[in-house]
C-alpha cells in the first residue's frame, strides 16, 4: 500500500523492510550485481550492518553466496537485476541446488502493471527456477515481506537444504509499510528413533565387511569429530563422497578414501563386496554412485542404512534397509552414545584399505611428463600450507591433483561443486577470504575452468583479498579432450585454447602473478604470492601429455585406436 495524506506510514520502504529482515536472520554478508530494478535494497543497505561485496558477473556472485552457505551452513545471499542477470546466476542456483547447498537468490523483477507484455528484461521466475531451486516466488505485497523472507530462511535449512529464488517487483520495493520483523529462523530437526539405533547395533553385530560412506551437508565441526570418534570405536572403515573430503580428516586411521572421479581401484571394490553400507547425508548420485552401478537399483545387494535429513530422498533411488530421516548431526550425536559388544572381524580389512589409501594417495610416487611435476607440487603444498587452509576448485582434470593429493583434514577446508559447475574455484576462493580474512585460501584452476569467471579477481583486488590462484594451463579443455581421444581417437575438435599471459592478467588488475614452468621455481613462487599480500596468480604450464596422474593422452589415444583396430 503507498503512503499518502490519507494513510499516514511510518517511513520504512519495501526494500529497507527487506534489508530489516536479513538482519533478523543474522545476515552478514551480501554478494551482489546492482541493479537498477532494486535500488530502494541497495538503498537500504547502505546504513545496515551487513557486509556488501559487489562483484563482476551474477554467476561469480551466486557461486559466492553458494561457497557461504557451504563454509556457515547458513543461506548465502545473492542480489542480481532481471533477465540477464537472473540468466548468469543461474549457474550458482544449479550448483547450490545439486550440493544442497542454502542459498536465498533475490532478483528484481519489472513493475506488476506490466506482467506478461514482455517488458524490459522481463522473466516468468517461477517457470525458469521452478526445477532448480527449492521454491520460487514473488513478493507481491510489500507487507508481506518479513512473512516470505521467513519463509526463506525455513525452506532453505530445513530438510535438505537449497537454493529460494525470490523475485522483487520494482514498485513494490518503494512502496511503504508498518509491519514486524520476523523472529530469527530455526533449522527444523530430529532425532533417531530408539528402535533404529536398535536396529543399527544389531547390523552392525552381524555385519563381516561393514563401510561407512559419508556426504551432503548439514553437518559441521562437532559432527564431524562425533562420528570420528564412533567410526574409531567401531573400527568402521570410512569413505567420502565426490568433492565431501573435509567430513573426515585424512589423518583418521579409518579413513579408507573418497568415492568419485579416479577413486582408489582396491576401496572401490571393499565397497562392492561389503555386506552393509552406512550412508550418511548424501544421495549417492551419478558420480559417488560411478554411474549407478555401485549398488543394485532399486534394492542394493548390501544392507543398506541411509540417513538422510529428507524424507523425499529416502527410498528415492536405493531402498535402504533402514532409513533414518535425521541430518547429519543429529545422528552424529545420536551414535556418539554407541559402545561396541565386540571386536571388529573386519579389522585386517580395515588395516589392508587404509595401507592402499596411503599408497594410492602419495605424490611423490607420482612423474608424468613435462618440466613441472604435479606430484612435487602437491607434495610442498601439503607441509607448507596450515590445516585450515580452505582448498577451492572448479571443474576439469586438473582437479584430480587435489583431490588425490590433498590432506583435507579439518570441516570448512573444501569448496568444490558436486554438480561439476566450471569457474567455481575463483569466486568461491574470493567468497571464503570475504568471510574469513584469517584463512589461507587457495584456488585450483584449468586454464579454461579460470576463464569461466576470471574477472572475479577483481573483486579479490577490490577488497584486498590476499587469495592464492594455482592455475594450471595445458592449453585445452583437458577433460573433454581426455573423452575425446578415448572415443574419437586422434580427431581433435574444439578443444584447443589459446590463453593470455596470466601472470600479466593478475598483475594489470593491481595483483601478484608469476609464471612457473619448472618444479624448481614453484615454492619460491608460491612464498613470493603468500609474502606479496595481494591476490596472486602462479600461471602454471603443464605438459598437454598430463592430462591425468596414471596415464597421459597419447596412452589413451593408442588404446583407444588398438580397440578399433
Amino acid at each position: 500500500m503507498k503512503a499518502s495524506s490519507h494513510s499516514p506510514l511510518r517511513s520504512r520502504l519495501g526494500g529497507h523492510i527487506l534489508v530489516d529482515q536479513l538482519i533478523a536472520q543474522g545476515v552478514k554478508h551480501v554478494f551482489c550485481v546492482p541493479g537498477e530494478s532494486y535500488l530502494a535494497v541497495l538503498d537500504g543497505l547502505h546504513d545496515a550492518s551487513i557486509q556488501v561485496t559487489v562483484c563482476r558477473q551474477e554467476g561469480g556472485a551466486a557461486m559466492m553466496a553458494d561457497a557461504h552457505g557451504k563454509l556457515t551452513g547458513e543461506p548465502g545471499i545473492c542480489m542480481v537485476t532481471r533477465g540477464p542477470g537472473a540468466s548468469n546466476a543461474l549457474a550458482g542456483v544449479h550448483i547450490a541446488m545439486q550440493d544442497s547447498t542454502p542459498m536465498i537468490l533475490f532478483v528484481g523483477q519489472i513493475e506488476r502493471g506490466m506482467r506478461e507484455r514482455e517488458a524490459f528484461q522481463e522473466m516468468d521466475y517461477r517457470a525458469v527456477f521452478g526445477t532448480q531451486a527449492k521454491w520460487v516466488t514473488e513478493i507481491d505485497q510489500v507487507e508481506r515481506i518479513p512473512e516470505i523472507i521467513s519463509r526463506a530462511f525455513h525452506v532453505a535449512t530445513s530438510g535438505r537444504p537449497g537454493p529460494v529464488v525470490i523475485a522483487l517487483p520494482e514498485d513494490m520495493l518503494v512502496e511503504y509499510a508498518e509491519v514486524a520483523d520476523a523472529p530469527h529462523y530455526e533449522v527444523i530437526d530430529s532425532a533417531p528413533t530408539v528402535p533404529q539405533m536398535e536396529a543399527l547395533v544389531q547390523q552392525l553385530a552381524n555385519a563381516k565387511k561393514p563401510v561407512a560412506i559419508l556426504g551432503g551437508t548439514r553437518w559441521d565441526q562437532t559432527a564431524v569429530d562425533q562420528f570420528a570418534e564412533f567410526a574409531d570405536r567401531y573400527q568402521l572403515p570410512v569413505a567420502v563422497q565426490f568433492r565431501r573430503q573435509m567430513l573426515c580428516s585424512v589423518d583418521h586411521p579409518c579413513f579408507i578414501g573418497d568415492v568419485g572421479l579416479g577413486s582408489n581401484p582396491e576401496m572401490m571394490q571393499y565397497i562392492k563386496e561389503a555386506d552393509l553400507v552406512l550412508l550418511v547425508g548424501g544421495r549417492m548420485s551419478e558420480i559417488a554412485s560411478q554411474s549407478y552401478t555401485l549398488f543394485d537399483i532399486p534394492v542394493p545387494a548390501q544392507t543398506l542404512v541411509h540417513v538422510y535429513p529428507d524424507a523425499g530422498e529416502l527410498n528415492r533411488v536405493y531402498r535402504a534397509s533402514l532409513a533414518i530421516n535425521v541430518s547429519p548431526a543429529s545422528f552424529a550425536q545420536a551414535v556418539a552414545a554407541l559402545r561396541p559388544q565386540q571386536a571388529a572381524p573386519w579389522a585386517a580389512d580395515l588395516e589392508r584399505i587404509r595401507a592402499s589409501y596411503l599408497a594410492w594417495t602419495d605424490p611423490q610416487k607420482i612423474t608424468h611428463p613435462g618440466s613441472l611435476q604435479m606430484g612435487q607440487v602437491m607434495s610442498y603444498l601439503r607441509t607448507s600450507l596450515p590445516d585450515d587452509a580452505i582448498m577451492c576448485n572448479g571443474a576439469g582434470n586438473y582437479a584430480t591433483w587435489l583431490h588425490r593429493f590433498h590432506q583435507f583434514k579439518r570441516f570448512g577446508t573444501q569448496l568444490a561443486p558436486t554438480s561439476g559447475s566450471m569457474g567455481y574455484g575463483l569466486p568461491a576462493a574470493v567468497g571464503a577470504k570475504r568471510i574469513d580474512p584469517s584463512k589461507t585460501v587457495v584456488c585450483f584452476a584449468g586454464d579454461g575452468c579460470f576463464m569461466m569467471h576470471g574477472q572475479e579477481f577483481a573483486t579479490a583486488v577490490q577488497y584486498q583479498l590476499p587469495i592464492i590462484v594455482i592455475l594450471i594451463d595445458n592449453g585445452m579443455y583437458g577433460t573433454i579432450r581426455m573423452h575425446q581421444e578415448r572415443h574419437y581417437p586422434a580427431r581433435l575438435s574444439a578443444t584447443s585454447l589459446q590463453n593470455p599471459d596470466f601472470a600479466a592478467y593478475a598483475e594489470a588488475f593491481g595483483g601478484h602473478g608469476e609464471r612457473v614452468e619448472t618444479t624448481e621455481q614453484f615454492a619460491s613462487a608460491f612464498e613470493r604470492a603468500v609474502a606479496s599480500q595481494k591476490p596472486s596468480i602462479l600461471h602454471c604450464l603443464i605438459d598437454p601429455e598430463t592430462i591425468s596422474p596414471s596415464t597421459t593422452l597419447e596412452k589413451i589415444r593408442q588404446q583407444a585406436l588398438a580397440a578399433q583396430a
